[in-house]
């Protein structure tokens, strides 16, 4: 079955109205296999996917360079302040391109995948909303499945570029609240608490 089937036609939104608050992007990079990006803005409590760079090498013959890919998120991005980019993990030649520019800060995705379409589920609550303008993320929502043929929970590893670049981005902004805190007890003059 479907990874989100509840990511049908009435989930998907119109861009809203100015004013963002905060921008940022996500990246799945990919040379032979097709590279997306995600422009997401954030408005009030919701972070809305706005635009989209999608290549696909096979789809038009031709692959791109770091370069090119660079150069097409600079146009995605355009006359916005992006707070981060958090990028494939795998992609560490466009991550060093990107440092080297020092335009944007970069960051690896948690690549965990489990992990990550859970937290991606929150496009069920609304907590990140996708617009109907993301074409190829709405494809793919279409056709992202699990494995069956697998004996644990794992995604078929195909039309799975924005469904990447989307689960690296929900992990980056909705990671849980918790984890570990430690602190120092003031001790008394004899050893005690």
């Amino acid at each position: 079955g479907l990874v989100y089937p509840f990511m049908t036609g009435e989930r998907f939104c119109a861009v809203p109205e100015d004013p963002f608050s905060r921008y940022a992007v996500s990246c799945d990079y990919g040379t032979a296999n097709p590279s997306s990006f995600g422009l997401w803005a954030k408005k009030a409590r919701v972070w809305y996917r706005i635009a989209e760079y999608y290549y696909d090498s096979r789809r038009t013959g031709a692959q791109r360079t770091d370069e090119e890919h660079y150069r097409a998120l600079e146009e995605l991005c355009a006359g916005k302040t992006i707070d981060f980019i958090v990028a494939d993990p795998s992609a560490a030649s466009f991550i060093a391109l990107i440092r080297r520019r020092g335009k944007y800060r970069v960051r690896r995705a948690d690549n965990a995948v489990l992990d990550g379409i859970r937290r991606t589920a929150a496009l069920k609550r609304g907590d990140l909303r996708v617009c109907r303008c993301c074409k190829d993320a709405m494809r793919e929502f279409g056709l992202y499945r699990w494995d069956a043929a697998k004996s644990c929970d794992a995604p078929v590893k195909e039309n799975d570029h924005a469904m990447d670049d989307i689960r690296y981005f929900a992990s980056a902004v909705l990671r849980p609240a918790g984890g570990f805190a430690a602190f120092a007890a003031a001790r008394n003059h004899e050893g005690g608490y």
